[in-house]
């Protein structure tokens, strides 16, 4: 219980230390996009979570949750994440920044961070970014994806609808698992802040009218080195 307690009131001081969205700053949102980055890297430095190379090659889009989540007593859940979408010149976009709410790998009670990368396996589904609100379970049908150290010991395949993988950096998900899921809404003050213009989301991401920030480079190479 103490632990439990400790767990809560460190989320919540978390909670109460980010900024609100009139507060954001380019820092904050740099700060954001390095996080992604880092999840990406985490899930691919681990053998035991590593997405498989070929979902990376089939992969349309793809987007990286960071979010933080309150169990029972005061249920805070919230987040943030970046989307990115193979473009038809099989070229990736520059990130565009979402906020995420609702996610959750199964009934947890307690506080936990949640980091996930969600690979949208078809242009449809990449699509759905366009929405001012998705959500992956209920637009899209949502799988726990094969790890790269069992993709060839699996000799279940995923379900022939499913649209979306997930990957996260908890080990031992079941492969092919139907996941709750829960909303994506573009950020459009992350994204005006980081490229210092107003485009949405069908210019960042399926557009050549943006130039990328240096900072976002490093996360498109190393997309891009992953789904060669």
């Amino acid at each position: 219980m103490k632990k439990f307690l400790t767990a809560v009131l460190c989320l919540v001081a978390l909670a109460v230390s980010l900024p609100a969205a009139s507060n954001l700053t380019r820092k904050n949102v740099i700060t954001q996009l390095d996080s992604c980055e880092a999840i990406l890297q985490e899930i691919q430095g681990n053998v035991k979570t590593a997405i498989a190379p070929q979902d990376l090659r089939r992969a349309k889009g793809i987007v990286i949750i960071n979010q933080f989540q309150g169990g029972l007593i005061f249920g805070i859940k919230d987040g943030y994440g970046v989307a990115m979408v193979r473009r038809p010149n099989g070229k990736w976009s520059v990130p565009a920044f979402l906020k995420a709410g609702e996610f959750s790998f199964g009934l947890q009670a307690g506080a936990k961070a949640i980091n996930a990368v969600y690979l949208l396996m078809d242009d449809n589904t990449a699509r759905l970014l366009l929405r001012n609100r998705m959500n992956l379970g209920a637009d899209a049908k949502a799988v726990a994806g094969i790890r790269a150290a069992e993709s060839e010991a699996v000799t279940k395949y995923l379900p022939g609808d499913a649209n979306v993988y997930m990957y996260s950096t908890q080990e031992g998900l079941y492969a092919g698992a139907t996941l709750k899921t829960g909303y994506l809404t573009p950020n459009q003050k992350a994204n005006e802040l980081f490229y210092n213009a107003t485009h949405r989301m069908p210019e960042l991401l399926y557009s050549d009218w943006v130039q990328p920030p240096a900072e976002a480079k490093f996360l498109m190479d190393y997309v891009t080195r992953l789904t060669q």
